[in-house]
């Protein structure tokens, strides 16, 4: 791969980690609710989500899933629907403090699992990898050599950029204490899941 075409591809790593997303937003969450490191486990679950979307696109699978009316709905319907049910629950979420049942907090293993979930569901990672990926890509050059550079370089730029998001939120945790404080953080991360769910209902295929 030249290294003029990698670096445009950093470049373009970095606007597509630091634009608002659904990972962008679990990261917060969870920063918001454990922590910094123990939100680790769940960007390594989204980095595990982000090279299934950059496979799917970099293998011509993203191309027939967008042929196909019936598989995108249904990867688009399930994406939407389970970023609404972590929007519910964490909602749902209520601090100890105030006298109410809390939601019971995630193990690293589910965290994992909720992360990795986020971004392999997402149709709308699906339809920009097969958008943009392609134009990084030389088909005179070994495929699968390419697709490893591309998607080192995703997860170590995503990486940074959503610890930075966890950080960020487990700053804010520091500085509005109180049940009252904690109720409104989760009604608003939850409520920003449920309408990224609500928004994928609305995603279209490309024209082919």
């Amino acid at each position: 791969m030249a290294w003029d075409v990698w670096l445009a591809y950093f470049f373009a790593s970095w606007a597509m980690a630091l634009s608002p997303g659904s990972g962008a937003v679990l990261s917060m969450s969870h920063g918001l609710s454990y922590g910094v490191r123990p939100t680790t486990v769940t960007i390594l679950g989204l980095q595990l989500g982000l090279l299934f979307t950059l496979v799917i696109a970099g293998a011509g699978l993203g191309a027939l899933l967008l042929a196909s009316e019936t598989a995108f709905t249904l990867v688009k319907v399930a994406g939407a629907l389970y970023l609404l049910w972590l929007g519910v629950q964490q909602w749902r979420s209520k601090d100890a403090a105030a006298g109410a049942v809390q939601v019971a907090p995630m193990s690293a293993r589910r965290r994992f699992l909720t992360g990795t979930l986020t971004n392999a569901t997402n149709p709308k990672g699906i339809v920009f990898m097969v958008a943009v990926l392609p134009q990084f890509i030389d088909p005179a050059r070994p495929l699968l050599l390419q697709l490893l550079i591309l998607g080192v370089t995703s997860c170590a730029v995503d990486l940074v950029v959503m610890h930075g998001y966890a950080l960020l939120a487990a700053r804010m945790q520091q500085l509005l204490r109180g049940a009252g404080a904690a109720r409104w953080q989760n009604r608003i991360f939850g409520g920003l899941l449920m309408a990224m769910g609500a928004a994928l209902f609305f995603v279209r295929r490309q024209p082919h």
